[in-house]
């Protein structure tokens, strides 16, 4: 059985980056993950992205490069690195929670299955970003 193809956007703003808490109903309910959903048939990763973002946050996004493609279970994941083209979100059809978290400190949510490689990539990231003789 093919996976299910799932795009994500990681937004940056001032530093941080977007986390959003999935909303009790919804699959992983309680969960934190990067918003986005489902890839239909005809569309481009980074159409589905803008779209799903602009119906899930009611904002608009400029996305950017690929940071993780995984396959979770039947979940391929693929997560892309986006900034803001407008306002910052306040409110998602998804999620229960918005919070902006800086990278160093994204281990410390709880994160869905599928987006667990991400995070993983942003920690590696942000661990090496540290100015030299900065404990990591």
């Amino acid at each position: 059985m093919n996976p299910i193809r799932v795009v994500a956007a990681v937004i940056s703003d001032s530093g941080r980056v977007l986390a959003c808490r999935r909303a009790p109903g919804k699959d992983a309910a309680g969960r934190w993950e990067f918003p986005g959903g489902k890839v239909e048939a005809r569309e481009s990763d980074e159409q589905a992205l803008a779209r799903e973002i602009r119906e899930e946050l009611g904002i608009e996004i400029a996305v950017g490069s690929l940071l993780d493609r995984s396959v979770t279970g039947r979940i391929e994941l693929a997560c892309y690195r986006a900034s803001l083209a407008g306002v910052r979100p306040s409110r998602s059809t998804d999620h229960d929670d918005l919070r902006w978290v800086a990278p160093a400190e994204l281990g410390e949510l709880d994160w869905a299955d599928p987006d667990r490689p991400a995070v993983e990539a942003l920690l590696r990231s942000a661990a090496g970003s540290l100015p030299e003789g900065t404990a990591r």
